[in-house]
């Protein structure tokens, strides 16, 4: 699927297990439709690691995401700007998100790349 817009706003996190389906619940039906009204926000992507191998050079590799978050969302933004408005900031802070979940993600990254 092609990215429709110039930026991608990338977060990685993990969670604790006890509240990884709370977690879910919540990005999935409040979190992302919250963020996905905000003015210069297109497409919303989640992706979870899952184990896999590959092969290269005639070596098998095991891909196990080792030290990295296992959960991400890629955000489709027209510019980083987005991302300090006052939409952003307000959409972030509503629903369960800000209290009963954010307090439970760690090992978190955020990123914006400019597609080429």
């Amino acid at each position: 699927m092609p990215i429709a817009k110039k930026y991608l706003f990338i977060v990685s996190m993990d969670v604790q297990k006890d509240k990884e389906a709370l977690f879910n619940e919540v990005y999935d039906k409040e979190h992302v439709p919250l963020l996905g009204k905000v003015p210069g926000v297109g497409a919303i992507t989640r992706l979870k690691t899952e184990p896999a191998a590959f092969n290269i050079g005639g070596e098998r590799k095991t891909l196990d995401g080792a030290g990295m978050a296992h959960y991400v969302a890629m955000y489709e933004l027209d510019s980083p700007d987005v991302l300090l408005s006052k939409e952003w900031a307000a959409a972030g802070e509503q629903g369960r998100w800000p209290k009963e979940v954010r307090p439970y993600t760690f090992n978190r990254s955020h990123v914006v790349r400019k597609v080429i």
